[in-house]
């Protein structure tokens, strides 16, 4: 008797989308379901498996180099393989989500790179998930364009040498995607936008002269980066392509990858580009696997957390020593500021701050760096042009003067700096409101002339739990406890609503943000990811 025929890939509970059977096409369906079957139990077992960790951490407030992989990291040989031209000069990338006037103006503004992102920069309704894989598409066919409707601008692509090379970002593993069920079961998400991505744009984007490329986030671990590039070789040979035409960046945002960054790019080598290094993933990454490690691993206000603490310089020139000594880009982390329409200067010293930023990375020997804005290409291109001139990056600095142990990256209390009572405001004001924007379906906002995204609500939140468990004393005599944070919560609630008005405040989500900030910040059981209890309320 010959076995049942396997059930098929269901998409469900989704309202229909203009133009969705171009993304959701039966072959494209059929090959997210193969992904899911022959990957998803892996997925399933790394993500115990970080638990495992996690508990591990717990019991010894320790890290530290595996000694089960050090023969790869004293092996000097291997490499990683060469950049493809596309992705040989990195020195600007510009990020955003898929939605279609950002596709265009990522596109146009200049930057060599456009990170095109599902993930932190994009709340995942089904809305974002389908129609901003067809921007792609539309994009790559050269058949978008874009009228605002309130002010009457038309957006339209530049010629094809002056556009940025397209690097797209899945969601992370720890995400399922509820609209799309294979087996009864809902496929990770990061199957369903790699898979829908890929099969339509493979071939599409070597036809370009470049490929598919990959920003890779979360990742915790060098099997995890094992299990992508068994799905790279996998969907390579799927859909006909040579090995090797996928490109891969990992970002080193959780502290047990900064543990394992040479491991990672041996997993990937053949489709390994290059690390990137952020701060808002990696702080809140910190804050979660030694939450329970003692005052010696508290906080300070997130905005005192620069990249020059001392914890965080062992972390990023770690990063650019690896990726050197391997052959893969190092890339710098994120100018988020938002330039403002009315205030000349607010923007002049925040554009010094990014300049001074940018000086210090390029200086440090990062081949490239993240902006926010179209604004700020310009910058952060001055910046690396000083250091670069015609050179596409500095893969030749080795940055053998840099050691870093295992201690230094965890190091926490070096830094001199504390939790402060505005820090807790902050905290507080910045993730209600962006909690209230990502339930509407916006992933990327801009609050207080900074471009926040979901790691932003995840650092907030995670500093708010923090501080009250550690009991912090604040400089104005006040201690963190769960009554404080409701109260501040209550205030800034009643300071948006006289701000926007009633009738605004009635449209949008800002009590739903509220509860569940505070659910996610008080409850005694931390959430892994905001994103997880957030995904369960968000509509569409």
């Amino acid at each position: 008797m010959s076995a049942p025929a396997p059930s098929p890939l269901a998409v469900v509970e989704a309202e229909p989308l203009p133009r969705q059977e171009e993304v959701l096409t039966d072959a494209a369906l059929a090959f997210v379901a193969e992904l899911h079957r022959r990957f998803t139990p892996r997925r399933d077992e790394l993500l115990a498996r970080r638990a495992e960790r996690r508990a591990e951490i717990a019991r010894t407030s320790a890290l530290d180099f595996l000694p089960e992989t050090a023969r790869i990291r004293e092996d000097e040989d291997w490499k990683v393989a060469p950049a493809p031209a596309a992705l040989d000069d990195r020195r600007v990338e510009i990020t955003g989500p898929t939605d279609r006037k950002m596709t265009i103006n990522a596109l146009n503004s200049g930057a060599k790179v456009w990170l095109a992102d599902f993930e932190d920069a994009s709340a995942p309704t089904w809305e974002n998930v389908v129609l901003g894989q067809l921007n792609l598409i539309d994009a790559y066919e050269r058949r978008i364009d874009f009228t605002d409707p309130r002010s009457g601008k038309s957006y339209a692509l530049r010629p094809a040498e002056e556009l940025a090379t397209v690097v797209m970002r899945p969601r992370g593993w720890h995400l399922d995607e509820r609209h799309v069920l294979v087996d009864g079961r809902p496929v990770p998400g990061a199957l369903v936008d790699f898979g829908l991505y890929f099969f339509h744009n493979a071939q599409r984007l070597i036809g370009l002269g470049k490929g598919p490329y990959f920003y890779l986030p979360k990742t915790e671990s060098h099997l995890e980066a094992r299990l992508w590039n068994d799905v790279f070789v996998f969907a390579q040979d799927h859909v006909g392509i040579p090995q090797g035409s996928v490109r891969a960046t990992v970002l080193i945002e959780t502290i047990t990858a900064a543990y394992e960054m040479e491991e990672i790019l041996y997993e990937l080598r053949d489709h390994a580009s290059g690390l990137n290094a952020g701060r808002w993933d990696y702080l809140f990454s910190i804050v979660k696997n030694f939450r329970d490690g003692g005052t010696k691993f508290v906080l300070p206000d997130r905005n005192a957390v620069t990249m020059t603490a001392p914890f965080m310089r062992a972390y990023t020139e770690l990063l650019v020593r690896t990726c050197h000594k391997r052959g893969a880009h190092a890339i710098g982390g994120m100018a988020a500021f938002i330039p403002s329409r009315k205030d000349a200067e607010v923007n002049k010293v925040a554009f010094e701050k990014v300049k001074a930023d940018k000086d210090r990375e390029a200086g440090d020997g990062f081949d490239g760096s993240w902006v926010a804005h179209p604004d700020l290409v310009p910058i952060a291109m001055a910046s690396f042009d000083a250091v670069l001139g015609d050179r596409p990056n500095q893969k030749d600095r080795l940055r053998e003067d840099v050691h870093v142990t295992a201690a230094d990256l965890i190091d926490i209390a070096s830094l001199d700096a504390h939790p402060t009572y505005e820090g807790l405001r902050n905290a507080v004001q910045v993730g209600i409101r962006y909690i209230e924007a990502w339930l509407r379906g916006l992933g990327a906002v801009a609050i207080f002339n900074l471009m926040e995204d979901a790691a932003t609500a995840e650092i907030s939140r995670s500093q708010i739990w923090q501080w009250i468990n550690a009991g912090v004393l604040f400089e104005n005599g006040e201690t963190a406890t769960p009554e404080l944070a409701r109260r501040v919560a209550a205030e800034e609630l009643a300071a948006i609503r006289a701000e926007i008005g009633e009738d605004a405040f009635a449209a949008g989500k800002w009590q739903q943000a509220h509860d569940l900030l505070l659910h996610v910040s008080l409850d005694a059981d931390y959430a892994d990811f905001l994103t997880l209890p957030a995904y369960e309320q968000l509509v569409g």
